[in-house]
């Protein structure tokens, strides 16, 4: 397979740096460096000595791209920044895409261009990879040959310009298939990293992991010589959700599960509700699928609507509590999605921060095409170690299972785990989540004396959403006050006047709660 990579980088960016990246993303995409043909970038930066040392250690030909050349590719992973500084909302993956969209124009027979690996990011460097691969001949209308980008970038015939999706919409809400300026890969710990601020962008409870289960995962580093054995930890989930083994599957984090889903799930027309947690739309444009939106409404109070959705989706997503809204949706509704030949995925990662776990639909098996996925990550504090599970139909678990690596799970997370689904574990989440609601109340109290903030109602997770006009500076006043809270446009649906703030206790909140009093009297 030819590798195409697509570079963005600063001024002065060190060869290292830029290799050191290269290798990382040829890892992810299981290649080497021989797989590599070009290396492509902005052409202001070609002949930068890290760009261009990077091309030739690599043996390979570095190519420049205009920017307006670049900025008439759509791409699947936007971001401002790079808009702002050039044009394009990212140098990598729109270089990557055209260099490969080259070799498609110069071969013989139909064939798209298509990502590997989207942008990965260090300090000073983004990288991607595409490639181009041949079109099935029901692809495409019989003598004509297209470079089609297969996650909604761009569709055309050789030699014409590169063109942008035109979206389209429903009735009731706004249905998308294009790639917009909403950053899918932004996540809330980006809010925080090599920063010393106090947390409200990233919804883990704090001080987690508890004593007791610091201990159980430590006391597992001694079998670390032997390959992990997750049948106990399987067993521990099914046993707790009232379910047989084979309705479970262990995943690092949700995360992955969606990256199962995406790849391994025959999808034709795959909608995503939002506003959402993003992996799911990541993970599919990834995956190649062009994947449709319906956007709740705020005047709807971020509510479902299940005939919003499009009958002939055979996959949906949604969130339930759902980021970052915090709008917990009633089962019914949420079920009501369900029909023959149709996957209904539920995102329940926040489910257990809901007292009783209401209006859950983990452990029903009535729901044809129902697959539940859940996170250990949120209650128990354990982000860094990437323990999750799916709940699904048998048949589902197999395919999922399948695309799964071998030994998916650590040994330390599989005994998480099962530590997590003792009677004592889902007593203590029980009691945290009616804490968090006492807390989540205190906020929003506090919240509710500033005329300038709109929450959302009725939240039920551990987060809530508010809406401020012009957030966006009032989010950077905070940071210079010490606080981190979750900028809320890169949640398609969202803008700039969004923010998410993670519950936290009442001495953290009410020092929060003049930090914002300052920053909303500066933005007088």
């Amino acid at each position: 397979m030819c590798a195409h990579l697509g570079v963005g980088a600063r001024s002065g960016v060190p060869v290292d740096e830029v290799l050191a990246l290269v290798d990382a993303v040829l890892r992810e995409a299981g290649l080497t460096r021989a797989a590599v043909r070009s290396l492509a970038t902005l052409d202001a930066r070609a002949a930068e000595p890290g760009v261009a040392g990077a091309g030739a250690e690599l043996g390979v030909p570095v190519r420049g791209f205009p920017a307006g050349e670049l900025a008439a590719v759509a791409v699947p992973h936007p971001s401002a920044l790079p808009l702002d500084a050039t044009g394009t909302p990212s140098v990598a993956e729109a270089a990557a895409l055209l260099t490969a969209g080259t070799e498609v124009t110069a071969g013989a027979g139909a064939a798209r261009a298509v990502l590997l690996v989207p942008k990965r990011k260090s300090r000073s460097v983004t990288c991607a990879i595409a490639t181009c691969v041949p079109v099935c001949p029901h692809e495409h209308t019989p003598g004509v040959r297209l470079l089609h980008l297969t996650h909604g970038y761009i569709a055309r015939e050789p030699g014409s310009p590169p063109t942008i999706p035109t979206p389209h919409t429903t009735a009731a809400m706004d249905m998308h298939t294009q790639s917009d300026a909403h950053d899918l890969r932004h996540h809330g710990d980006a809010e925080v990293r090599d920063e010393k601020l106090i947390d409200l962008a990233v919804n883990v409870r704090t001080n987690t992991p508890p004593d007791w289960l610091r201990r159980r995962i430590a006391d597992s580093l001694t079998g670390l010589a032997a390959y992990p054995d997750g049948r106990a930890a399987r067993a521990a989930v099914a046993v707790r959700h009232d379910l047989p083994p084979g309705r479970v599957l262990l995943t690092a984090g949700a995360a992955e599960a969606f990256v199962l889903l995406a790849r391994a799930l025959p999808a034709r027309r795959p909608v995503v509700v939002h506003p959402q947690f993003t992996e799911p739309e990541a993970a599919l444009r990834d995956a190649g699928h062009e994947v449709g939106r319906v956007l709740l409404r705020e005047e709807d109070g971020f509510r479902l609507d299940p005939a919003a959705v499009p009958e002939d989706a055979d996959l949906v997503v949604i969130g339930n509590p759902t980021n970052p809204t915090s709008v917990l949706h009633p089962a019914a509704a949420i079920a009501a999605l369900a029909r023959p030949g149709r996957t209904l995925v539920v995102d329940e990662a926040f489910m257990d921060a809901v007292p009783g776990e209401r209006e859950s639909l983990a452990g029903r098996t009535d729901v044809p095409g129902l697959v539940v996925l859940r996170s250990l990550t949120k209650t128990w504090g354990l982000a860094g170690l990437r323990i999750g599970y799916v709940l699904a139909e048998p048949e589902t678990i197999a395919l999922l299972e399948r695309a799964q690596p071998l030994w998916p799970v650590s040994t330390p997370a599989l005994v998480a785990a099962e530590a997590c689904m003792s009677r004592m574990a889902l007593a203590e989440a029980e009691h945290a989540a009616h804490r968090i609601g006492v807390e989540r109340a205190h906020l929003l109290a506090g919240l509710a004396e500033f005329d300038e903030v709109r929450t959302v109602d009725g939240a039920e997770g551990p987060f809530v959403l508010l809406r401020i006009d012009g957030a966006d500076a009032i989010r950077d006043r905070l940071r210079l006050l010490g606080f981190a809270a979750r900028r809320g446009d890169t949640f398609p649906g969202l803008d700039r006047n969004w923010l998410r703030l993670a519950v936290r206790d009442r001495a953290t909140t009410n020092r929060f709660l003049q930090a914002l009093d300052q920053a909303l009297l500066l933005n007088g």
